[in-house]
Parts: structure tokens; sequence; C-alpha cells
């Protein structure tokens, strides 16, 4: 994967709980890292039809291995198009990370 399909800029936020003087929980968002990434949005590629059975994702994105952070399911990822919750982590060749996401949408009351 070159630089030049990584053009999309993502930051990896992790939902933080923290309990204030009074006892009450707020979650807050901690940006875990800032990155540069390659999107792909779901669509009718071989890739894709594989995972369909497997997967609710909706986007798939690929990043170079940051050191020293882990890259868990739960956490979130957001861009310019959204919001994406993360559901599978797998590493590729020690080198890239490959995160299958659905992309979270706002309720409508």
């Amino acid at each position: 994967m070159s630089f030049g399909k990584m053009n999309t800029f993502i930051d990896i936020i992790d939902r933080v709980s923290e309990k204030d003087s009074e006892g009450f929980t707020n979650e807050t968002d901690k940006v875990v890292a800032s990155t540069r990434a390659y999107k792909e949005e779901r669509h009718g590629s071989k890739k894709w039809a594989n995972m369909a059975a497997f997967t609710s994702a909706n986007a798939l994105f690929t990043f170079r291995r940051i050191p020293g952070i882990e890259i868990t399911p739960g956490m979130e990822i957001t861009c310019d198009t959204g919001r994406y919750e993360i559901i599978s982590v797998e590493h590729v060749r020690g080198m890239y990370i490959e995160v299958a996401a659905e992309k979270m949408e706002a309720s409508k009351a």
C-alpha cells in the first residue's frame, strides 16, 4: 500500500468514562491517533461478497501499524465522511492494520 492511496485523514477515537467530583460518569472522546488511511466503501467486489455474510461493515480502512497503540473493536474512526464504529481489526503482514467498520447514523427522533 503506497502513501498515494492513503489519502483519507482519520482520527482513531476511544470512548473514556470519567467520574466527576460528585460521582457522575461522563463519557468523553479521547483521540488515540491521527493518521492517513486508505478507505474503501462497500461495493460489489469479490472481497466484499466474501465479507457480506460475516459482517455488517460498510467501510474498510487500511493504515500503517502505529507502534505502541492497540486498535480494538469498539473504538471509533472519524473522517470527512462521518463516524464509524470498528467491528474487526486484522493485522496484515505485520506492517498494516485493516479495519472493518460500520457507519454510525444519527437517530431520528
